[in-house]
């Protein structure tokens, strides 16, 4: 959110530490999301959905070796409906979980960050600039990350979630969904580990912490 967008850790190693997950790439270049051990990115700059080959850095991610423990179906519901509902089955508020959604979508809204070059800026720049999309009736899996409200800043409180369409042509930041059926898989979290960067450009920082928690309920 500072600033600090350069890649550090590569798509590889993230696939060795889980499976299902969210990120983005170098300079807060588009979408990433892994799904089954693969990882798709969308890019703001011509649209288009790709796997990604391994080698590419993410300066930010957040991954699972995904093992739910919950699952559950509904039907016809919008975005809010059925994240209180999620919410009410999960273990609690207080700690994570990965949420996995797949089955058919009315309606999706998603957005697609804009990627930046150095010197870079606070991502809130960048997050007011991003491009919008809309499917209706568009199969295909939602990955999100829940964090809770005393982690504010580890990640964005609440669901941070990523969609793919089944077709793999569409994908990005979800900001808002209706889904007409589906299966809802939930894995608690009781424990997370937090990996920082040991590179110069982010050890020699100096980071500008002010509105921090603001910028991030705005961009995400």
């Amino acid at each position: 959110m500072a600033g600090a967008l350069e890649g550090t850790a590569s798509i590889d190693e993230l696939l060795q530490k889980g499976d299902h997950g969210i990120a983005t790439l170098t300079g807060s270049n588009g979408e990433v999301i892994l799904v089954e051990g693969k990882a798709y990115h969308a890019s703001a700059d011509n649209d288009t959905v790709v796997e990604l080959r391994g080698d590419e850095k993410t300066p930010y991610a957040t991954v699972a070796q995904f093992v739910p423990d919950t699952l559950f179906h509904t039907k016809v519901e919008s975005h809010e409906s059925l994240y209180k509902k999620i919410c009410s089955k999960m273990l609690s508020e207080n700690v994570f979980a990965v949420v996995k959604i797949t089955g058919m979508f009315k309606h999706m809204h998603i957005r697609v960050m804009p990627k930046q070059e150095p010197p870079y800026q606070r991502l809130i720049e960048s997050a007011r600039k991003q491009p919008q999309y809309r499917r209706d009736n568009v199969e295909g899996t939602i990955v999100a990350i829940f964090t809770p409200e005393i982690f504010h800043g580890v990640g964005s409180a609440g669901f941070h979630a990523h969609f793919l369409s089944d077709d793999t042509t569409f994908m990005g930041h979800i900001l808002d969904f209706e889904i007409e059926h589906g299966k809802i898989e939930i894995q608690n979290c009781n424990t997370f580990e937090q990996h920082l960067p040991t590179d110069p450009s982010f050890l020699n920082k100096t980071f500008d912490y002010q509105n921090i928690t603001k910028d991030i309920t705005e961009a995400e």
